[in-house]
């Protein structure tokens, strides 16, 4: 069963960038899930969306319905516009300031992990 979201005390809200610092991501509540929209990217990051067949990154949400599992850990789906694919995903708070996100094709096969910075 999915924990409430409470955006006051809950640490994962906040806007990230990814490793490269080519796409910054504000994650907020969506109703009683947490999504995540696409704020900023770099001409890099929208030519490889476009390719994939994404005209327009910022305001697209990456991260969909994601809720809280027992461990306190989010889940849910993670669009990817490089590829135009959407996978199962899950976002770890490793301490204030940075994310893990990790998804995975189905049955857990091609599974990556990318650690996310926290932007004042």
């Amino acid at each position: 069963m999915a924990m409430p979201l409470h955006a006051a005390e809950d640490r994962s809200i906040g806007i990230w960038r990814n490793p490269q610092n080519s796409v910054h991501v504000r994650s907020a509540p969506c109703g009683d899930s947490m999504c995540g929209t696409v704020v900023w990217a770099n001409e890099k990051a929208k030519a490889d969306a476009r390719r994939g067949g994404t005209e327009t990154l910022i305001g697209l949400e990456l991260f969909r319905d994601f809720r809280k599992d027992k461990a306190g850990n989010w889940r849910g789906k993670v669009f990817v516009p490089d590829i135009n694919k959407t996978f199962s995903g899950a976002i770890k708070v490793i301490d204030p300031n940075t994310l893990k996100g990790s998804g995975c094709l189905i049955g857990r096969v091609g599974c990556k992990s990318q650690t996310w910075t926290r932007i004042e």
